[in-house]
Formats: C-alpha cells, structure tokens, sequence
C-alpha cells in the first residue's frame, strides 16, 4: 500500500506541474505545483450528524471528496443519536500552527463550538462557548486573523454579531456590526450537492496525510468486519493447524490479581426488576413522567397499580417520598415486574406504612385466587406493618391485593423473598446473584457507567441518598429512561462485594453530568458550579469516610447504625465515568483529585479516558492522567470481533512507568461464541500485559428481557429465568482461573496464513496461592489446532483440569464442559474449531 501512495503522489505531483504550466495562475487556479485547494465542509446528509469533511481540487471546479464516508471531526455537543451536530464549520489556519475549527451546534442553542488540529486528523479537547448574551441560535460562523488576534462573526436571527478572542476560549462581548466577510468561506458542489464550507491553499503534504488517514479507517473497518461467515471465504482449504507451544517458568512476571471483576449499571432494569430482590414496583409511588423525559404520560404515580385511589403528597412520611396513595373502601393491585414470581410454601416478607382503617393484603393469581393472605391494622399515625405471606402454590405472575375497610393511606409497599443471596435483609436476588457471584469476580465496579454523573446536574447519583432508612432514601429518574427507588444503594452495593470476596469500586461523577445529557447543559459544557464545588469534594471523602472510617467518625457512625461496625476496606475509586475531556472537567476533575489525594493517600483514584480506544477525549484524559501523575485509568471500548482479533498487541507498547488501566467496560457486538471467542482471544493478550493492566470488566452485565436500552449484554434474565450468555461462560473460566504470575508463552504456527496465525491464543499464568499452572488455548478457526505443549521448570502432580467450551460460531448457546486427562494427553489434545480451552495443572 506504501508503494501505491507514493506512486498516486508522483503522479499527481506532474499532473499538478503541467496543469501550473498551463494557465495563466488565474485566481481560479493554486500558484505552486506543490499545492492545491483544500475545502472543509460538513454535508447536509443525516441533518448535520456527519461531521467535518474534506474535498481537494486544482482548479476549484473538478472536486475530489476524501473519503465522503469518512468525517475527520465529529460533534461532540448534545446526546447520542440524537445531537451531536455539526453546521456550517469554519477552518482557519492559527497563528499558532493549529488549524481551528469553529462550527454552530443546532437550530436552537447560543453556542459556538470550537476544536484545534495540527494536521486536521487529530483533534484536541471541544470547548462549546455561549456567546449571545440574551441566548439564541448562533450559525454561519467565520472566522479571520487579524493582527494575531480572531474576528469570529455569526449570525442570530437576521442579526451579524462579532467578538474577539486570542484563543478560542475568551470572546469579547458579542457586539452588532459589520461583517468582514471573508473569502474562505464559499460554496461547491461535491459528490452532486451543494455544501459550503471553508476553501484555501494548502500544501499536497497536509491533502496526503488526509488521504492516508482515510484510507487507513477504510483499511481498519474492512479488516476489522470478520464473521463466522466471512471466515469460511477466508481460510477456504485451510488444513488443521500445527502450533507448537513452549512455556518456561524461568521467565515469568508478576500481574495483577485482580484482572477479572464485573462491572454493575442500573441499565436494562438491572437493579430495580433486576438485581435488587424487591418484587413490588413503583412501591413508594414516586414514578413520573420526568423519569421518561415526558414521553410516556401513562408512567407516573399510578404506574403497576390498579384500582380506584387516590395520590396524596401532604404529610407523608419523609420528604424525601412525598407521595402516598389514599384507598377507601376498596382495592389496589400491584403487577410487580412483569408479574410478580412467587414459589409454593416459601416465605415472603411483606411491609407496609399505613394508617387510617383496617386492611388485608393478598397474593392473589390471574383468575383472582388467594394464594397467600394477612390483616393489618394500622393506626391514627404512619407505622411499618410486616406480615409473612406463604403462597400455596408457585406462580410466575402473582399480583399483590390490598383491601381496605374504611379509608386508609399506605406507602412503601413492600414484598422480599425470605430467601435473598445470602438471606440479606434489603437484599439481591438470589438467582441472579448467585450467577454474578460464580464468575468469582475480584471486583465490583459500580453503580455505573452513564447513571454514575446522569442527565444533567440534578440528576447526578449523590450516594448520600442511597443510604440510611428506606423510606429516607431519595430516589430519582434513571438516564436510561425509567426510575431508581435507591434500595439498592451504596450500603447494599459495599455488602455484596464483602459478601463475594471482591474489592468494591465505587464511581463518582467528576463533578459534570454525562457526556450523553440532554438536561441542564448538552455536551456536558456545564459543571457544578465552582461555589458549589467544595461542597461535591466533601460529599466524596465522606464516601471514603462512610467505607472506612471507625464507627466514632459521623459517616463511619452511619455505616454502623446500618449494620456493619466494621469498615468495607474501599482500595479504589473512580472518579468520572466516558467524561468529555474539556476545561470544565479538568477544573473539576483536578478538585477532587488532589482533595481525595491529600486526605487518603491510600486509596487508588482511577481516571477516566472517554468511551473510545482513539479520538481527542481518550488523547486528553491520559494528557491529564499524566499531569496528574494518576495511578490507574479507565478505559472503555465496545467493538467488533475483527477489532479484538486485529488488535491483541493493544497494551505492548504501553509505558510501565505510567498509569495503570482499568479496562472497565469492553465487549464485542454481540452475543454468539464468535463473539465470546474473540473476547477470550483477546483476554489473552490482557493477560500478557497483566503488569500494566490491573483489571478488566465486560459491560454491561444485566438485562431484563422486554426492558434492555442495550445489546449484547452478559447475563439476561426475566421473573424466573436467569439465562448467561456464551460470553459469560467465557468470563466466568478467566474468573475461575486466575493468576498472578503470567509466564512466558510462545507459539510456533508453521503456518503461511498470517491471518490464521493471529486466531490461535496462549496464555499461562500461576496462582502463587495454589501453585497451579493454568494455560488457556483459544482457537477461532473452522478447523482444528494440533497442539504440541512442552513445558520446562513444571513438574505437573495427577491429573490436568481440562475444560473445553466449543459450538458452532454463529451458535448463542454452550457451556464449557469439564474432564480429568493424563497431563500428556492433554498436551497433545486437539483443540476443536471455534473452541476455548483451559488446562489447569497441579503442582503441588
């Protein structure tokens, strides 16, 4: 390909001379064989969503689009999907050698968008500046350089405004005016459209390096698409493959313990209706229609119950949970989560605040039978009721009935299984938990992801009002459209990692809302008020205090008072979650670090570096990661299977004497064992860099069926059925397997297909704690892999733990199934195709 392009820039460098040669330099034409017009412009296709593009020419006439497909800078402004446009950009050449952009956002914000390139391929941080004072849409930015200082104009309504600003992101106050109106910007037709954007000379050099990196993305994404399908054109008479596989324990490296975790986001009813073992919904009655943004009306106060009532909200029992509802003489029913499951002669907890007249509670059937009953009898004043309720039979779709005599109010309805994970008061879902628990996950990161800094200011997870008495928690709309009741919070969250043997790691917002918010400031270009930020700074050491702090501090008191006098050992914290790299995070960001660094110097603060492997917010995070000097950073990306294959030798080249990286949510698109194999391919390569890796967590991890706002995910599960997918079994063998030594593992594949090669994975590791050797195989290939294994300073005792998870690629089911074999016959075993396969030795 290198040869191809230096013959393209030959040939285009005569075709330029010649043409120069032959016109008379009219201002239609460049001036120097060495240059041509360079236009940047974004096109009208998907209303602005596809980003800034470039075309070059010679004459201004004949047009040639660099990669049309391909944007150079998207907007990052607004929410996904729905925002992040770009209109009418403008491209100058700084005084300071960057090229800056500057582009209006949408038809109705006063904002002027504003990002700087060296090359106009990478681009640093986007600033997004209000500069109408009375608010208004600002479009048709231009910008020229005069006297080393920017005249940028825009138009609001019929009106040109002007401001100046020395770096883009202090602007003079906007003032009416003339317009400068500058040459650069104009119109041409590209691809048979009409765009306007900006046009000047430019140099073939800087034209090249936009063609390379187009045609580069091209290469990328082509590479980067393999499927099962696609694989059986690309290794057609592809033979069994020898691989010859040597392992040395003399040369060995210590890794991290902690490489395998599990990442929790209240996404796809994963906590409420999920995780969280409460059988009631809308319990406290406090839906609204803000939790859906407004778009569902029928989702309020009343949502999952029927009957004749009223909503209340004056003397409630706390503030925090104004509303109530009011029954007189007659009933109420609640549907739970798409019906409520309950199980023949098992106990059910059931509570209830209520005053006013004598009622009955009931789990009743769809034809209406009684299948469990009690009588409460409330008084003049709010009280908690309990009552057990025993069904007679099981049914997976249940209602709870509450009949009154008379009038009476009632709130915090409330109905547990007895039999919660590890019989928790308040606690999880047994099944489910129990899943999460049987990955054995050195960690729990938590409780996201986007609802870690939500939509919006307000809307951002304070943990202080998930913890204390249920009735006192403050809930609060979810940014993935539905409603967080809070109980399951920060107390439950710290239990659960305690009672799975994993470290917690809590993530706090870096003091911005989500880079997904379309509430209080799209694009994330608000903060928390700087007056207001102290305040946020306590509210994360006291978190640390509430972990760790002795029963006598006041938020270790609080701990206490809920159960736990002892403290949870918080290790890790991480602060910001996919943030927008701009000025207003950093101020922020630094704040709370240096704030949390100064008052626990023991904890490991873990950063944030954008939702993408590349682009200006995963460049700028570790720009601040390693101002900072922070020791751990959080890396996120959800690519395609090609992607994991193409791309194992990611962490090799990462400096050491760096930040460490969490790899806090990853995933391949989709759910099927070619998927979940690249993913364990690619996991071996993690393993490899176990020494600047510290831990890993797919994402996201559940999914109620009928309420999922993401896919693939690891486990799904409805009222009765906990269903994991052929990637968690994948987890759940790295899970069970660990190490903390990686030794060293080489793999010799005679083999002339370099793209059979990269499908064959080797990973060994030691459990210092056992002195188990465990070497994972991964074979994506539709044909068989002849393993010879030779080892050299393991001396194996008995038999070797062989464990084989194969199906067909496309398949979504399969389990790993495991034998005991004779330690040499394991060695030379083959592996099947599309298979992943663990060896465990004994050596002690």
């Amino acid at each position: 390909m290198k040869s191809t392009f230096r013959l393209y820039s030959f040939i285009f460098a005569c075709l330029t001379f010649l043409l120069a040669q032959s016109f008379a330099y009219a201002g239609n034409y460049v001036k120097s064989p060495h240059k041509v017009f360079l236009f940047a412009y974004a096109t009208e296709k998907n209303d602005g969503h596809n980003g800034l593009h470039f075309a070059w020419s010679q004459d201004k006439v004949n047009w040639h689009a660099i990669g049309p497909e391909h944007s150079f800078l998207k907007c990052d402004y607004g929410t996904w999907g729905g925002e992040k446009r770009m209109l009418t950009p403008t491209v100058i050449l700084g005084a300071d050698g960057l090229y800056h952009c500057l582009w209006s956002v949408n038809e109705e914000d006063n904002i002027l968008a504003h990002a700087a390139s060296k090359d106009l391929v990478h681009w640093k941080r986007q600033t997004y500046i209000p500069v109408m004072p009375n608010g208004g849409r600002v479009y048709n930015p231009e910008v020229k350089l005069v006297n080393g200082e920017y005249i940028v104009t825009w138009f609001n309504g019929d009106k040109l405004y002007t401001s100046k600003t020395t770096d883009f992101k202090k602007f003079s106050a906007a003032q009416t005016g003339n317009n400068p109106k500058s040459d650069a910007v104009q119109q041409f037709r590209i691809n048979g459209n009409m765009e306007q954007g900006t046009v000047w000379e430019a140099e073939w050099e800087l034209v090249d390096g936009l063609i390379r990196a187009m045609e580069v993305a091209k290469y990328r994404k082509a590479n980067n698409s393999a499927t099962a399908k696609s694989d059986s054109a690309l290794f057609v008479g592809l033979k069994p493959v020898v691989a010859e596989i040597k392992i040395n324990t003399a040369n060995k490296k210590k890794i991290s313990n902690l490489l395998t975790g599990v990442f929790f986001e209240d996404i796809n009813y994963a906590a409420d209706g999920g995780l969280y073992a409460e059988l009631v919904q809308n319990r406290g009655f406090e839906y609204t229609t803000a939790d859906k943004r407004g778009k569902d009306k029928n989702w309020n106060e009343r949502t999952a119950w029927s009957g004749d009532f009223r909503i209340d909200s004056l003397k409630g029992i706390h503030a925090n949970n104004p509303h109530f509802a009011v029954i007189n003489n007659g009933s109420i029913t609640n549907s739970g989560f798409d019906g409520i499951p309950v199980k023949a002669n098992e106990k059910y907890n059931f509570s209830i605040f209520a005053k006013g007249a004598k009622c009955s509670v009931k789990l009743i059937d769809a034809s209406g039978a009684v299948l469990a009953q009690a009588d409460i009898k409330p008084g003049t004043s709010w009280k908690k009721y309990t009552a057990v309720l025993k069904p007679v039979k099981t049914v997976a779709d249940a209602r709870l009935e509450i009949t009154t005599q008379g009038e009476t109010a009632v709130d915090m309805v409330s109905l547990f299984p007895e039999k919660t994970f590890k019989n928790r008061k308040n606690g999880l879902r047994a099944d489910l938990a129990q899943t999460v628990a049987d990955i054995h996950p050195k960690f729990v990161r938590f409780p996201g992801g986007c609802v870690a800094h939500g939509n919006g200011l307000d809307n951002i997870y304070r943990w202080k009002n998930t913890v204390g008495p249920l009735e006192a928690r403050k809930p609060m709309r979810n940014i993935w459209n539905y409603h967080q009741s809070m109980g399951l919070g920060y107390f439950e969250y710290f239990q659960f990692c305690e009672d799975i043997g994993a470290q917690p790691v809590p993530v706090l917002a870096a003091g911005v809302p989500c880079q997904n918010s379309s509430v209080g400031g799209a694009g994330q270009q608000f903060g928390i008020p700087i007056e207001h930020m102290d305040e946020y700074v306590q509210d994360v050491l006291d978190l640390i205090e509430y972990a760790n702090g002795s029963a006598n501090t006041p938020w270790g008191k609080v701990r206490a008072e809920a159960g736990h006098p002892k403290p949870f050992n918080l290790k890790y914290i991480g602060i910001g979650n996919e943030d927008l790299i701009t000025d207003v995070f950093e101020e922020r960001y630094t704040m709370i670090v240096n704030a949390v660094r100064k008052k626990y110097p023991d904890v490991t603060i873990i950063g944030t570096v954008g939702p993408f492997f590349e682009g200006a917010d995963y460049d700028e995070g570790w720009a601040i990661a390693d101002k900072l000097q922070l020791p751990m950073v959080d890396e996120h990306y959800y690519e395609s299977p090609g992607w994991f294959i193409n791309n194992q030798s990611f962490y090799d080249a990462y400096d050491r004497s760096k930040s460490k990286v969490y790899l806090g949510e990853y995933a391949s698109w989709g759910n099927s064992l070619y998927n979940a194999l690249a993913e364990a391919l690619y996991l071996t390569a993690i393993e490899r860099n176990g020494d600047v890796v510290s831990m890993a967590s797919y994402a996201p991890m559940l999914a109620r069926e009928g309420h999922t706002q993401w896919n693939p995910d690891l486990i799904y599960f409805n009222g009765t059925e906990v269903k994991p997918t052929v990637n968690y079994f994948v987890q759940k063998l790295y899970g069970e397997n660990p190490g903390d030594s990686y030794v060293n593992s080489t793999a010799i594949i005679r083999e002339t297909n370099t793209e059979a090669v990269k499908r064959i994975g080797v990973s060994t590791t030691v459990d210092a704690a056992t002195g188990d050797v465990i070497i994972k195989l991964v074979n994506l290939l539709p044909v068989a892999v002849k393993p010879a294994i030779s080892t050299e300073g393991i001396t194996a005792t008995g038999t070797a733990t062989y464990t084989v998870l194969t199906e067909k690629p496309e398949s979504k089911s399969g389990k790993p199934v495991t034998t005991q074999l004779a330690v040499q016959d394991a060695f030379k075993k083959e592996l099947p195709p599309y298979s992943f396969t663990v060896i465990r030795l004994k050596t002690k």
